[in-house]
């Protein structure tokens, strides 16, 4: 499957000018890839497909990193692993990621993603989930560095475009080799690291501690993008003026709320709009989903988001559940628009 690199790179002509100084406006480049500012939307299995991309990047991302994307899948040609390799037109700096852990099968799906109009390839070692883990991949790879270098290097020699690496900390605290990893994999040929400070043992809990990114981004010349815990602006600037990272990547802090990459990239207050344009913003994105999932399938995939996008809105959690519950999506759009326009509207300023 062969996608179309956009032509455009960077913001829409309409963003904002930043706030004066702000340190995430500034560009920078992987490889020889010029990123537009410097907040990154983050690959999220599940969910990062073009529809999620696109709208992180109309929103403001500089770049966005695709869902993984199973290596193996690729090597076979399973129709619905090659459909996770589509770049929209529209799309700007896009990466694909990828997961697995032979590295010929990861050689030739990056190959893929380059063909499809990936402008760099990204490799998965942070996931934690026990099924992804189990076949090697994942964050099952910093537990075998040498292994985890030989893919890095067979990915860097299949490919023009930029190979990166998502790592955590390490499969565990004790046995945790950040700086070592990092290095080796500089080394293999990756061009930049977005490091997430957690274990993998230790998944969402407890509190990233950015010292531990502060002590990679020493340790490598490439850059260094910052992932964990970074849900307001304040914070992306704290975390980039601590580390000297180049960049921060936003996952589960864009749920629901892609006004979030505006707020970061120009450290302005959020256009999170009220309750009305939060709904057309969620029919916007369902519209792309269904182009890409069809209408069933686009369903099933908006039912994550609803109560994302609805919380600290004026709609009762019983309505929410029943949103949970249609088995149309228009049906789901056409309630979604009775509950706005028949209730109280949140403040159009809500700052992040």
């Amino acid at each position: 499957m062969r996608g179309v690199v956009a032509e455009r790179v960077g913001p829409p002509e309409d963003a904002p000018e930043a706030v004066e100084g702000w340190p995430l406006a500034r560009p920078f480049t992987i490889g020889d890839v010029v990123i537009s500012n410097r907040v990154v939307q983050a690959p999220l299995a599940g969910i990062a497909n073009w529809p999620f991309r696109l709208q992180a990047q109309r929103h403001g991302a500089g770049m966005a990193v695709s869902e993984m994307v199973a290596s193996m899948g690729v090597r076979h040609g399973n129709r619905r692993t090659l459909d996770m390799l589509a770049i929209d037109p529209r799309e700007t700096v896009t990466g694909i990621q990828l997961f697995g852990s032979d590295p010929s099968a990861m050689a030739e799906a990056a190959v893929a993603a380059q063909e499809a109009g990936a402008r760099m390839v990204d490799i998965n070692m942070g996931c934690p989930v026990a099924k992804v883990c189990k076949t090697g991949a994942g964050s099952s790879l910093l537990a075998d560095l040498p292994l985890a270098e030989r893919i890095v290097a067979a990915m860097t020699a299949a490919v023009r475009i930029p190979v990166t690496v998502k790592m955590r900390r390490g499969v565990t605290p004790a046995d945790a080799r950040p700086v070592e990893a990092a290095r080796r994999f500089e080394a293999a040929g990756a061009a930049a690291i977005a490091f997430h400070p957690r274990a993998a043992a230790e998944e969402y809990r407890g509190v990233a501690d950015h010292a531990f990114t502060a002590d990679v981004v020493a340790a490598v010349a490439i850059p260094v993008m910052a992932s964990g815990d970074i849900i307001t602006a304040r914070r992306a600037r704290e975390v980039m003026e601590q580390t000297g990272c180049a960049a921060v990547m936003i996952g589960r802090g864009a749920l629901g709320n892609p006004w979030i990459f505006r707020a970061m990239a120009t450290g302005l207050p959020s256009t999170r709009p009220d309750l009305p344009g939060v709904v057309e913003e969620i029919a916007a994105f369902a519209d792309d989903a269904r182009r890409v999932l069809g209408d069933r399938r686009a369903m099933h995939f908006m039912r994550k988001f609803y109560p994302w996008y609805l919380a600290g809105e004026p709609v009762a959690q019983a309505d929410v559940a029943a949103l949970m519950t249609l088995e149309d999506l228009d049906e789901a759009l056409g309630r979604l628009r009775d509950l706005a326009g028949s209730r109280p509207l949140a403040s159009a300023d809500r700052l992040n």
